[in-house]
This record gives structure tokens, sequence and C-alpha cells, in this order.
């Protein structure tokens, strides 16, 4: 990907569904935004999700795409939560360079029950768990995995936490989704799904300035580790702060935008933008094999009107397969 560099209006907007890397040389910051349209859309209109799973899962989906889009191999990230709440389980994955997939597997009169008692909020739907985050770079390679607690608190902090504590590096990231209303061509109302979201991290060349409390015993707040910092930290933590969640989802401001009124008096840089698609990577000939690997009694108790008939969790393709043929010799 080109790191070509450009200021405000030099070049046209990214738009939906593109990453843009930015740095703010005044602050010593790195990151990356991104405004997802269609591509969010697709995988929630795809499954039908109820409201407050369709947030929780396009917020995953843009903390999914902000890290994996920053990787520099051929691989996999994954970030997967497993809780104890009504929304037992979210799967977001990116496929380097540019393939996005996710679900949701919840328990929908656990979630209309929680609606209706108003304890929707994302910490409550999730519950008690835990988040990872797994990179796996192929077979050659040992994934490496993070783990955080999900502890109450939002997405957005939960991976602030993991950066502090797998990579030790200042981090503020900002998720926000959004359902829209209008109606089609035809006069009928129609909903649309956006999301967006924000990513900094605080990158001087002097390693010493990078001071985290919780990680080497200072005495700094439990609860925020990047307070009592560095300068030019403290200011871009309290300006990523001040973004509200109509600006990450909304297309009339764009990221650029977004990242000029932010940072211009420090002197945002914007990078090219990297597209990310909505690309599954399941396969008939994968699932073969992996049917192929189940003894003749589980291939039996599979087969309903003489076929298995498998479905993606994922995109919901359906791949049907007669049993002669996954028995082996």
């Amino acid at each position: 990907m080109s790191m070509r560099q450009a200021e405000l209006g030099e070049f046209g907007f990214a738009g939906d569904d593109r990453v843009v890397p930015f740095q703010v040389d005044g602050l010593d910051v790195r990151g990356r935004a991104v405004q997802l349209g269609p591509l969010v859309n697709t995988i929630l209109d795809r499954h039908n999700y109820p409201a407050p799973v369709a947030r929780l899962l396009a917020e995953a989906i843009v903390l999914t795409v902000l890290i994996g889009t920053s990787l520099k191999f051929e691989g996999k990230f994954t970030v997967q939560t497993k809780g104890n709440g009504p929304v037992d389980l979210l799967v977001a994955d990116f496929n380097s360079p540019e393939s996005v997939r996710a679900y949701a597997r919840f328990d929908e009169q656990a979630v209309a029950d929680a609606v209706a008692e108003g304890r929707a909020s994302p910490e409550e739907l999730l519950g008690e768990g835990v988040l990872a985050f797994t990179i796996d770079q192929g077979s050659y390679m040992q994934p490496y995995q993070g783990i955080v607690p999900l502890d109450g608190t939002s997405l957005e902090d939960i991976a602030g936490v993991y950066f502090r504590q797998s990579e030790q590096i200042p981090t503020r990231v900002r998720l926000g989704a959004a359902e829209l209303f209008d109606r089609d061509a035809d006069g009928k109302p129609r909903r649309t799904w956006r999301a967006g979201g924000l990513i900094a991290q605080f990158l001087p060349e002097a390693p010493e300035r990078m001071r985290q409390p919780d990680l080497h015993g200072g005495d700094g707040d439990d609860r925020d580790p990047d307070l009592h910092g560095d300068d030019a930290w403290d200011e871009a933590r309290m300006l990523v702060d001040t973004i509200d969640a109509d600006e990450l989802t909304d297309p009339q401001i764009g990221i650029e935008r977004l990242l000029f009124r932010l940072f211009h008096e420090r002197g945002v840089r914007a990078y090219e933008p990297q597209a990310v698609h909505d690309r599954c990577s399941c396969s008939r000939d994968r699932l073969k094999g992996v049917l192929q690997g189940f003894t003749a009694e589980e291939i039996e108790a599979s087969t309903e009107d003489g076929k298995v008939t498998v479905t993606c969790e994922f995109c919901s393709s359906s791949y049907e397969f007669v049993p002669e043929d996954l028995v082996s010799a």
C-alpha cells in the first residue's frame, strides 16, 4: 500500500469501507480511522439481527478492521468475545489484505427480555467473559492470542486495555454504529446500518516517554493508566475523547474531515486509504474436507433427505453433499 501523504483537500475523500491511516507529528500520534457503509450493512442485513445485537457486532467489525489493516503480513486477525450475557459470542475475522466476515450468536428471548427491562447496553448484553485477539500467520507460524476480560466496560475501553497489556503502547479507541431509517426508490421504509471508528496510538521516538503507571509500578489512576503521562499524549487523548458517536458514522463528515477537526492545529497528515470488502472464506472444497474428517456414524447422523447440508454461519451460504462422497474408504 502506498504511503503517500496528503493534506486535507489535496485528494478526494476516502468514502465508505476504506481505512485511512493518519499521523499527527505534533503529538507523536499515529492511527487509523474508517467509516463502514455497504460492508457493515450487508453483513448485518444478511442475518437480520435485533438492533442491539447488530450494533454490538458492527463495533466488533470496526475494531477488527482497524487492527487487521495495520498488520504487515499475510494472515488472519480475529476478534472474538465469549460471555455469559444474552449475546454469548461475537466473531469478526479480517483476512489480509482486505476481506472481512463476522457473525453473532445470541439468545433471542434473552435479548428481547433485556430490551424490555432496559438492560440492553452493550456491556449487559455481553456479560462477563473474555475478549480474545488472535493473529494467525499461517500453518508455519504459531498463532498468537491476547485475552482480556469482559468486565462491564465498553469494547473500545477493553481494546485499550489489550494494547496497554500486550504492546505497552498508550492507545485510545473510539467505536460507533448507527441505525438509519429512510425510504427506497419505491417509497418503502428501509433500515440501513453504518459504523465507524478511530484508533490513536502514542509512538514517540523516545520510548521512555510512553510511561504507563499500571505496567511499571507507578501511582497512576488504575481506572485510566494513561493519565498523568506525557503532555502530548494527554492532549491527543483528550481530543480523541471529544469525538461524538454520530461523527464516526455521518457520511457528510467523512474521515478526513473528522481528522482535520480533531488535529488540524497539530498538523495531521492522512495517507492513501485501504479498501476492505465483505468477503467470506468458506468454500465447497474446504467444507468437504472438514466433513471428510467425520466418522461414518457422524455423517449418517447429519444426513437428512439423502444429503448433508452445511450452512456457513458467517455468510449464510448453503452447501449440499452426497453422504457417500464424504465417507473415507
